[in-house]
């Protein structure tokens, strides 16, 4: 079996199988079973300890600590990024994660609808920071794209929100880190898509995992024609945006109503 046929095994693409051979990123279990029903590996025992390694493997990051208020599509989500050298986030709601300030990731989570318990509150604002610091560092291509509602609308406190908003200033200053705006003129395009982030691993920013938030939590999207049409979306999305540069004076215009506003 080749490359091409083990990514059709797994639903992936074949940079992804090329990148487990060489150790570069982990096997899931679930990829694990598909190869070895697909070799005619069945013996109990076998499975069972190549797919706890699999799992083993997932366990060695530095979220470990905090695993135990993860769900664990969330902990794919974060694998993901973790591995990435280029990250892309669509984001028509809210700040995306990679950007929160510990106030606005507190306030996200208490308003969820799920009933979360202070202490996993707590961890989950931890983690965020701890998703945050791979762009800090300087280990990932970043660029993010938020519609204009989340910009110009505070989903939380206006206080909240303007400390946000001169957050996203100073993180867009950043050499590995690009910040676009979405008109509200663009609405037709900005409905054409629900919040998606996409990743890269090697050198070239080919798309080879997507992830996308529903109400049942996140799905990983690995498929090569789901790859393309995220891609594709992304492609779109991004042409219509505004520049960095104008982007970063329509966050300052906002900024500067709501301190008028308040003061």
């Amino acid at each position: 079996m080749d490359q091409l046929q083990a990514a059709e095994v797994i639903a992936a693409h074949q940079t992804r199988v090329s990148r487990i051979e060489t150790g570069h990123v982990s096997a899931r279990p679930l990829e694990i079973r598909a190869l070895l029903d697909a070799y005619g590996v069945h013996d109990v025992e076998v499975r069972q300890k190549l797919e706890e390694l699999a799992r083993q493997s997932k366990r060695r990051g530095w979220w470990l600590e905090h695993a135990a208020h993860l769900r664990p599509d969330y902990v794919d989500h974060i694998a993901l990024e973790d591995d990435a050298t280029y990250i892309r986030e669509w984001q028509p709601v809210m700040v995306p994660g990679l950007l929160q300030t510990p106030a606005y990731a507190e306030a996200v989570i208490a308003s969820s609808p799920h009933c979360i318990e202070p202490e996993r509150a707590a961890q989950l604002v931890k983690v965020q920071a701890g998703r945050q610091a791979k762009i800090a560092e300087g280990g990932a291509s970043y660029t993010a794209i938020l519609w204009e509602t989340v910009v110009a609308q505070p989903l939380v406190d206006v206080e909240i929100h303007q400390e946000q908003l001169t957050a996203i200033l100073e993180i867009g200053k950043r050499k590995n880190v690009t910040i676009q705006v979405l008109p509200l003129s663009t609405g037709v395009l900005a409905g054409y898509s629900s919040a998606f982030s996409s990743f890269s691993f090697d050198e070239e920013p080919t798309v080879e995992a997507v992830t996308m938030d529903n109400l049942r939590g996140t799905s990983v999207l690995e498929g090569a024609e789901d790859l393309a049409a995220y891609a594709n979306a992304y492609d779109l999305l991004r042409s219509a945006a505004l520049a960095p540069d104008a982007s970063a004076k329509l966050i300052r215009g906002v900024l500067r109503s709501l301190k008028e506003d308040t003061s």
